[in-house]
């Protein structure tokens, strides 16, 4: 939303500093089409750079974790096994609910923040 926002104003901002210094209607106009194409091409071209970047980052780390399962794959059932162990894996992606004291909730309700305990 920022980035159509700063679109917005930048455009709007090359149109009045040209209406300013000429009052022709062409000049007007040719000023913010080319902010707005160069706008444009210059947010492609950032998404493509984020893009390309992350699509790199992704692929080096394929090709090491490849490689370390290839030369040692017991390190590497190792290595799951503590990250496992380290982040088990919970239900539903939820925790259990919590009473305010930190504790498991026993009451059949959850915890709500705003308004004390909410019915399930």
């Amino acid at each position: 939303m920022l980035g159509a926002y700063d679109g917005i104003l930048s455009t709007a901002g090359l149109v009045l500093g040209v209406a300013a210094a000429d009052e022709s209607v062409s000049a007007i106009a040719t000023a913010g089409l080319a902010g707005l194409v160069a706008g444009a091409v210059s947010m492609a071209a950032g998404v493509f750079v984020s893009v390309s970047s992350q699509r790199d980052a992704e692929m080096a780390d394929l090709r090491l974790e490849s490689r370390e399962l290839r030369d040692d794959p017991e390190g590497e059932l190792r290595e799951l096994d503590q990250n496992t162990v380290a982040r088990p894996r919970r239900r539903r992606g939820r925790r259990p609910p919590r009473s305010r004291s930190g504790q498991p909730c026993r009451c059949g309700r959850s915890p709500s923040p705003r308004r004390g305990y909410a019915s399930r």
